[in-house]
């Protein structure tokens, strides 16, 4: 295929979700929530042709020399299947945020304002190899009243292919546009480039992946993008923690599931503490399989046990079972730690020092910051929004866990009864016509 059949390949599947979309929009939550639920039910139903086709991306993936952390992302079972399927009912539960007045007034001359949710439009997902991300954003982008175009990873082909079939069906047997659904070429990342280029066609487009996919389009995206987090995580154990406290959530933070973004990727230690803390800590990481990559103090604790760290390592997302680790020599230490190398995701505090906690919350600048609890919880289902979209780590429209009102935007209604405003002088060329 040419570049040009390609572009125009993308950009008519974004003028149908664009249709699909203002058809979807107008959908009541009883419609929405029917099709979440029969979306899940046709996942569990037809898992084994998903089964079928994840395991042949599997198998490619082996091949291709993947490693393990990317293919446990890759790689789908009957209970990740009815983990997605959960998701789409527990997004079916959901309040539905579209209509919802954000704020409404009447002024002094009785004109009525609200300003109300509306959803985005046409969202562009673009991501790597993790097949459940395809279930999430159609259920959450839908439920929004959204239309999605997915463009997945070539690695995950198979999967996302065999899934969008099955819920476009879905939506197609419902009554709804098909369309507003779609999966866009994988194999050549131009299609990347025309998605996030598709101004006027598609409204925002969101990377899910690594620091790399993440920083190409946002920075070469013409549509507007919603950048979520590469998690430089850190756990920072505090000169008053609980010991036992601090152990459990190291190794929840780390070890649970290496391979996603809320995953810790750096151990901080204070100094009053380490002697005590870091050879249990180090002894429970090196059981659990856990590579260290220390700072010098670390490595005089932990001897040939722990990879002298680099300059490097601070800042590296491992997405495996390797973790960084220092020794600071104050609370402040650690902030300006994580101020230097933290990707603004999530951040954690061990501590039973009220104080220290208040210093932790208010002066680290993240995402999402936690006290006495894993790094793992920065997540949309654990926070109560059912399935996520992503986790933002930028500070306009949405910040961290993204769930369905942050797929949404908003408009202003105004209702008169024959209101007119006041006249003034003509408007000068250029000037705004509002004011």
């Amino acid at each position: 295929m040419s570049g040009d059949e390609l572009r125009e390949q993308v950009r008519d599947a974004a003028r149908r979700a664009r249709r699909a979309a203002a058809e979807l929009a107008l959908a009541n939550r009883g419609t929405k929530d029917a099709l979440l639920h029969a979306m899940a039910d046709a996942l569990v139903r037809r898992s084994a042709e998903i089964l079928a086709a994840n395991e042949r991306d599997v198998e490619a993936a082996r091949e291709a020399g993947m490693s393990e952390a990317l293919i446990d992302r890759l790689a789908l079972s009957e209970p990740r299947i009815d983990a997605m399927a959960d998701g789409l009912r527990t997004v079916a539960g959901l309040p539905d945020p579209v209509g919802e007045v954000v704020r409404g007034s009447v002024l002094p001359n009785g004109l009525q304002l609200q300003q109300v949710r509306v959803p985005l439009g046409v969202v562009g997902i673009v991501y790597e190899g993790r097949p459940n991300v395809t279930v999430d954003a159609a259920g959450l982008t839908l439920k929004a009243g959204n239309a999605v175009l997915l463009r997945g990873s070539s690695s995950a082909e198979n999967s996302n292919t065999a899934l969008v079939e099955i819920l476009a069906d879905v939506v197609r047997e419902r009554g709804l546009p098909a369309d507003a659904v779609q999966l866009l070429p994988c194999h050549d990342r131009a299609s990347v480039q025309h998605l996030i280029t598709a101004r006027g066609l598609v409204d925002v487009v969101i990377p899910r992946g690594g620091a790399g996919l993440i920083s190409a389009v946002v920075e070469q995206a013409t549509v507007p993008a919603i950048e979520t987090g590469v998690g430089n995580c850190h756990v920072y154990v505090d000169a008053a923690a609980d010991i036992d406290t601090a152990l459990r959530i190291l190794l929840n933070s780390k070890a649970r599931r290496p391979s996603v973004c809320n995953a810790a990727e750096t151990l901080l230690v204070h100094k009053d503490i380490a002697g005590e803390f870091l050879p249990r800590a180090l002894a429970e990481l090196q059981n659990a399989g856990v590579t260290v990559h220390g700072d010098e103090r670390v490595v005089a604790v932990g001897g040939s046990n722990v990879v002298a760290a680099t300059e490097e390592d601070w800042g590296t997302e491992y997405l495996s079972l390797d973790i960084a680790a220092a020794v600071v020599d104050s609370l402040t230490d650690a902030v300006e730690h994580i101020r230097t190398h933290g990707s603004g995701h999530t951040e954690a505090i061990v501590t039973s020092d009220v104080r220290a906690a208040r210093q932790f919350t208010a002066r680290v600048d993240a995402a999402a910051v936690m006290v006495n609890a894993s790094t793992a919880f920065t997540d949309g289902g654990e926070f109560g929004m059912g399935a996520e979209i992503g986790i933002s780590t930028q500070k306009l429209h949405a910040r961290g866990p993204m769930g369905l009102p942050e797929l949404t935007s908003t408009k202003w209604l105004a209702f008169g009864d024959g209101h007119v405003r006041p006249g003034s002088a003509p408007a000068t060329p250029g000037s705004c016509p509002g004011s």
